[in-house]
């Protein structure tokens, strides 16, 4: 299938113009004659392209945004609720996408369902856009008859972690900023500033302070040797990258963070509210708990909890109760194991985590909102740190010679 580009006129003689798909214009012709247009002219629709989209074509390094998926799930429980046929409702959307890589995605799923395959099936052959936690959704929703619901909770789902992600973002641009703009100011200094005032000093021929020598040291390093220290530093981030990449150092990063000072309560809230949400939405889906428990490890983004949720799962297997596996794991406050106890006890667990999702996520919500006082104080004692060292090694010399010249 192809696009065209045509212009025709109706039985009133009106010029028509638009696009459709056909394999060829002979075909694109006789669909214009089938819905009562003469055409004019059919010609091969020709997308006009900027540089950048097209490096991104050729290299296929597009990526799907969150944003993206939140309207493609909204969209799909449109088309689905209103008893659209999948094929033409997908490929309408495909025929509306400007992001490359999600058309031709889209449009390969279309292919595949033409070919007798399940919509679940087609989307797994796709992990980069849809990831397990979204296919096995959209498996339970074609199996139960409600792919409807299952899409409108999806855009829910992924709406509000976007949310929560967005507001962690914002509250650390400013901290981000400011240590951005230290570096800055550390670098000018040692290489313009301090090397300047060591030349004034060394005119003088007196024995400078500790504090001076040690900055005229860093200043001569920086100047020497930035050459080895810019190689050192892109190898350190290199390495830091690949291990954190690696399985054993995704664990550790992923208990690391947990305990940053400021941000890791908000971290380890916002991976509980993820985890929540996620095993809510698939037990309310109809997903078996331990397929369940699965899928939210890792949904959560963090291995190190997704090997604690892994934990409870074992548990379920062995027959253990919800709560009592909850509570070994240590990842919940009393309070939350209260309302997993109550909706195992009632039969509502997947209404309880729902409950808890919203639980952590006003958590989350709230610190993030404060989370900019409260990194306030740090950020003033970093620079007031700064500026003491630099007032310190650069005004005690200046004042010794002003006491030898009295």
């Amino acid at each position: 299938m192809a696009l065209f580009e045509f212009k025709g006129r109706n039985a009133e003689g009106r010029l028509i113009t638009g696009q459709l798909d056909a394999t060829n214009p002979d075909a694109a012709a006789n669909q214009l004659l089938g819905r009562g247009i003469t055409p004019v002219e059919v010609k091969e629709f020709i997308e006009k392209l900027t540089i950048t989209e097209r490096f991104t074509r050729a290299t296929n390094r597009g990526k799907v945004e969150p944003v993206e998926l939140i309207m493609f799930c909204r969209q799909m429980h449109t088309i689905s609720r209103a008893g659209i046929p999948l094929v033409k409702g997908l490929r309408g959307l495909s025929a509306s996408l400007r992001n490359y890589t999600f058309q031709k995605t889209l449009i390969d799923i279309v292919e595949r369902l033409e070919a007798g395959i399940e919509l679940s099936v087609a989307m797994r052959a796709h992990p980069k856009v849809f990831n397990n936690l979204f296919v096995s959704l959209v498996s339970v929703g074609e199996n139960s008859g409600r792919l409807d619901l299952v899409f409108k909770q999806l855009s829910e789902y992924m709406e509000r972690d976007l949310n929560t992600i967005k507001s962690i973002k914002t509250a650390l641009r400013y901290p981000t900023f400011v240590l951005i703009a230290i570096s800055i100011a550390i670098t000018v200094i040692n290489i313009k500033v301090i090397p300047a005032f060591a030349g004034m000093f060394a005119q003088f021929g007196a024995r400078l302070p500790l504090p001076t020598r040690i900055l005229i040291g860093i200043s001569d390093f920086f100047v020497n040797y930035w050459m080895y220290l810019f190689a050192f530093i892109a190898a350190l981030i290199a390495w830091v990258y690949h291990y954190v990449n690696t399985p054993e150092g995704s664990r550790v990063w992923g208990r690391k963070k947990l305990g940053l000072i400021v941000i890791g309560d908000i971290i380890e809230r916002a991976s509980l509210a993820r985890y929540a949400r996620s095993f809510g939405l698939m037990l309310n889906a109809g997903l078996p708990i331990s397929a369940a428990l699965e899928l939210s490890a890792r949904a959560i983004d963090n291995p190190y909890l997704g090997d604690k949720i892994r934990s409870i799962r074992s548990g379920i297997e062995r027959g253990e109760g919800l709560y009592q596996t909850h509570l070994v794991s240590g990842m919940f406050t009393p309070l939350v194991l209260q309302m997993i106890s109550v909706g195992e006890e009632s039969g509502q667990v997947d209404e309880l985590l729902s409950e808890v999702a919203i639980f952590y996520e006003s958590e989350v919500e709230y610190d993030v909102k404060q989370l900019s006082d409260r990194i306030e104080p740090i950020m003033i004692i970093i620079m007031a740190l700064f500026v003491v060292v630099l007032a310190l090694g650069i005004f005690l010399p200046m004042w010794d010679m002003y006491n030898i010249q009295k």
